[in-house]
């Protein structure tokens, strides 16, 4: 009997995400953010599954490296790494040789030494992530740096959406609150305007980022008007350790005039989907009953899609050092 011919991932694999690392969503096309949602459907089904574990990435070992402080992406990130099976060790500033004065490159000299097969990258500088993937022979992906940009958080929302409504193209999606500061923001404006949404920003002046309109959206800084008609309404945290100034009045104000209620919800699509990338400040940019609302909230949703999509960019971004057929 002959031998059945490759399938197109063997073939092609390496033109269908030919990038080393993941460092942000700009410089992604469509059909490579689209490859990557794909990939992260079978680690849903396993996830959902009673046994979780799937060990092809067995005997690598993954290296999560946050200089900034982190809950839910740290631990997403390595569940993501275990149930592939990876030995997984996570270095904490607050522990690390960076506080007793190490330079930023001699961590990324000093990382790479150990042979890690993969490192994942959370700092409060942006460009940072970029500067250590420089100075290191394995991949790397990128939890977040400073302002510039978060792509698992935006990748995993494009798999949100896309598996609540059916698809992210043609869609209005508002991304309100605190944009200037939002990394989240900033990646998640250049996936799903990549994919074909409508996407609109909408927030106070002081919190919107000059000139937001040549990153191809609409800028809103009345909130009932950018909710307008809205299928998807993502809410972003007021981010107060990133402001060194008065950009909102109090707190109290901001979510008189720009916090999420039942009564502004109103305002868009009948089916609009709530979402937020968490953590959330509950009474200031959401209240708790929109938050929780069973029917409209996909927010505990975001964080199941998280760990199937870190699990897919794991998989995806070492194939080639686990010598898979096309990579």
């Amino acid at each position: 009997m002959p031998a059945a011919p490759p399938s197109s991932e063997e073939t092609f694999g390496a033109l269908l995400f030919p990038h080393r690392h993941l460092l942000g969503i700009a410089g992604l096309g469509p059909h490579e953010i689209l490859f990557l949602l794909d990939e992260a459907e079978q680690w849903i089904a396993l996830n959902r599954g009673a046994a979780k574990h799937d060990n092809r990435l067995a005997g690598l070992t993954q290296i999560n490296a946050f200089f900034e402080n982190s809950t839910r992406t740290l631990l997403s990130f390595e569940i993501a790494g275990k149930r592939l099976g990876m030995d997984v060790v996570n270095m904490h500033a607050a522990t690390s040789s960076v506080k007793k004065g190490e330079t930023l490159i001699d961590t990324a000299i000093t990382l790479n030494a150990m042979r890690p097969d993969v490192i994942v990258i959370r700092h409060e500088a942006s460009g940072a992530v970029q500067l250590i993937a420089d100075k290191v022979d394995c991949p790397v992906l990128n939890a977040g740096d400073g302002r510039h940009e978060h792509p698992t958080q935006a990748l995993l929302d494009a798999l949100t959406i896309r598996r609540r409504k059916g698809r992210v193209a043609g869609l209005t999606i508002a991304i309100c609150g605190d944009v200037l500061h939002s990394r989240v923001a900033r990646s998640n404006i250049l996936a799903l305007g990549t994919l074909g949404a409508d996407v609109r920003v909408v927030g106070p002046p002081t919190l919107l980022p000059p000139q937001v309109e040549r990153m191809g959206v609409t800028a809103f800084t009345d909130f009932d008007a950018g909710l307008e008609g809205a299928d998807v309404v993502m809410m972003l945290r007021l981010q107060r350790e990133r402001m060194a100034g008065g950009f909102v009045p109090s707190e109290r104000e901001y979510h008189a005039l720009y916090g999420l209620t039942p009564e502004r919800l109103a305002r868009a699509a009948p089916d609009a989907l709530v979402m937020h990338p968490g953590p959330m400040n509950r009474g200031i940019e959401i209240a708790s009953s929109v938050a929780d609302d069973l029917n409209r909230s996909a927010i505990p949703e975001q964080v199941e899609m998280g760990v199937a999509m870190r699990m897919a960019c794991l998989d995806v971004l070492t194939r080639a050092r686990r010598g898979v057929a096309g990579w």
